[in-house]
């Protein structure tokens, strides 16, 4: 309780116990007097109380002159003595309602504060594992008397809670055991925090962890418990009321900030596994290249993170999580404008069809009973070239002698090989012709037509350029906008060379896989002749071991968040 003197001031008192001794008559005197100290040998004493309890005293001392003192007044003397002491627990009163109207709104500020800073705290990331560690540093601020920390994690369609994140080194770490005990699963069903300062004596509780006392509040989010704060103390000291109310004004926030980030795992999942689905799609359609936006992405991130790291080319990069996450999604979906390429142009394998192939055959086969021409071995050098990526000198006048030859029959003349066949025979590298290539080439921009259509976040404001641009070159030699150096952004660079690197190492239906040493070697020659960035050639090769494990710890799911969290641990 409040001491008597705290409630009442000094220039509030004095004036009214002067007039209440001046009333009283010449000589007498009012004295205030706490509950724990002696009466002083007044004529009178009167209680005073607050809201019944016993505060004070209020003593009236009588003139030192027996004359002074009327005896046929004493019953005035008394009333005006209670009537004073009535005034002063009027005032007591007041002055008590005061306190507790400004200790109210102190702790409703203190409320509203700790509400706009947590507020702000456990909802600057959409990360559990964020919220959590806001969770436990606001704990810490608070001064609670716990020694050690943890919060569990719910998650969705899941029955059991697991550790999310610890405070307090081992003694942190030993409080997972909570969640074995019935306490655990009694707050966690009611929905309502509880505090045991003396865990022995509850039944609930069978020594789990190593802890005397213990706070638990349950994490709420739309009705649903989606975590658990988790308070203990190993030594004697003692969760209070106060203690229990600051962590559930914590525990509102942090409920629904864990369940945002939550759905937005959920929403991110969705995502991911929508683009992953799509890029194997695109894939799917040739045998070939089956996983290849998946690796690109990977390809990408890790690559990046290089990047980032890197203090000798690109000191003023740095990429945040959304840009890597911008990455990711930027390599699955790079190639998605092949969905608009003619099947036939996408997996051509060779100059010719087979079924073109077996048509020049039969003219070969006709020629010869209508001529007795020797062609032996010319159908199999024909199959050659038209299997080869490239075609030598002799190559093309052999393709040129065949060209001129026709087999006539019924008067009519049939040319052994028509012009489009010439054509495709004489490719000089590959198996494209000019207009087969330039559908390929419409790719980037056809990806852009598709993706414009679909809203993405803010922070993905780059993807569409970042895919628009993975097949330009510095020297201005790439498409589909013929963009040249600073055009093209940084993230486009990258996915370029993993783009190339994937290539060249996985086997496709015109080449073998070739090793990692000479897929570095083509990309140094590309990055001689000034189309693809050397210095990130250079950081390629130099932790192309660190690249190709980043690769394989990302996985198939290609679960980003935690990834990261495992890199940057």
């Amino acid at each position: 309780m409040v001491p008597l003197r705290r409630l009442l001031k000094k220039r509030t008192l004095a004036p009214l116990l002067e007039r209440a001794a001046r009333f009283l008559g010449a000589g007498w005197r009012v004295c205030l007097r706490e509950t724990d100290t002696s009466p002083c040998g007044a004529w009178r004493s009167e209680e005073l109380r607050l809201d019944g309890a016993l505060i004070g005293h209020l003593d009236f001392l009588a003139p030192p002159e027996p004359e002074a003192f009327p005896p046929h007044a004493s019953d005035d003397l008394a009333a005006t003595a209670r009537f004073t002491a009535d005034m002063v627990e009027h005032a007591v009163v007041a002055e008590a309602a005061k306190r507790s109207l400004a200790a109210e709104a102190l702790a409703k500020y203190r409320e509203v504060s700790l509400l706009h800073r947590a507020t702000l705290g456990l909802n600057a990331s959409l990360r559990p594992r964020d919220v959590a560690q806001a969770l436990l540093e606001e704990c810490r601020r608070g001064e609670l008397p716990a020694e050690a920390g943890m919060v569990f994690l719910r998650p969705p369609g899941a029955e059991d809670f697991l550790p999310l994140a610890a405070d307090g080194g081992e003694a942190g770490r030993s409080l997972a055991a909570t969640a074995r005990s019935t306490l655990f699963w009694d707050v966690a069903r009611t929905q309502k925090g509880e505090i045991v300062n003396d865990l022995d004596r509850d039944q609930r509780w069978r020594g789990e962890a190593g802890v005397r006392a213990l706070l638990l509040h349950p994490l709420c989010s739309a009705s649903r418990c989606v975590g658990m704060l988790a308070l203990g103390a190993t030594s004697a000291v003692r969760f209070e009321a106060n203690h229990l109310q600051y962590v559930g004004t914590l525990a509102a926030v942090a409920g629904t900030a864990l369940g945002n980030a939550l759905h937005f795992e959920a929403v991110q999942t969705l995502i991911n596994s929508l683009m992953q689905a799509l890029a194997t799609a695109i894939d799917a359609r040739d045998p070939y290249t089956a996983g290849h936006s998946q690796r690109v992405a990977r390809l990408g991130v890790a690559l990046a993170r290089v990047v980032h790291r890197d203090d000798r080319f690109f000191g003023d990069v740095s990429f945040s999580s959304h840009d890597i996450e911008e990455l990711l999604f930027a390599g699955l979906l790079h190639d998605v404008g092949k969905i608009g390429i003619r099947e036939e142009v996408l997996t051509k394998s060779t100059r010719l069809s087979t079924g073109v192939m077996e048509v020049i055959g039969q003219r070969l086969t006709l020629e010869a009973l209508l001529t007795g021409r020797n062609i032996e071995g010319e159908f199999e050098r024909l199959t050659r070239i038209n299997g080869g990526d490239a075609i030598s000198g002799e190559d093309a006048a052999f393709v040129a002698r065949l060209a001129t030859r026709c087999v006539t029959a019924a008067d009519k003349r049939l040319p052994v090989l028509s012009e489009r066949e010439i054509a495709c025979l004489l490719i000089p590298r590959g198996n494209l012709t000019p207009e087969e290539r330039r559908e390929i080439e419409r790719h980037p921009a056809q990806s852009h037509r598709i993706l414009r259509h679909i809203p993405f976040p803010e922070n993905m404001s780059r993807l569409l350029d970042i895919i628009s641009q993975h097949h330009e070159r510095l020297d201005g030699s790439g498409y589909p906008g013929g963009l040249t150096q600073a055009e093209i952004l940084l993230q486009s660079r990258i996915i370029a060379i993993v783009d190339i690197y994937d290539a060249i190492t996985m086997a496709r239906h015109y080449k073998p896989a070739l090793p990692r040493e000479k897929a570095l070697g083509i990309l140094w020659q590309e990055a001689g002749a000034g189309r693809i960035d050397a210095r990130i050639v250079e950081l390629l090769e130099a932790n192309i071991d660190q690249v190709e494990a980043d690769c394989h710890l990302l996985g198939d799911r290609l679960d980003l968040p935690a990834f990261l969290e495992a890199r940057d641990a």
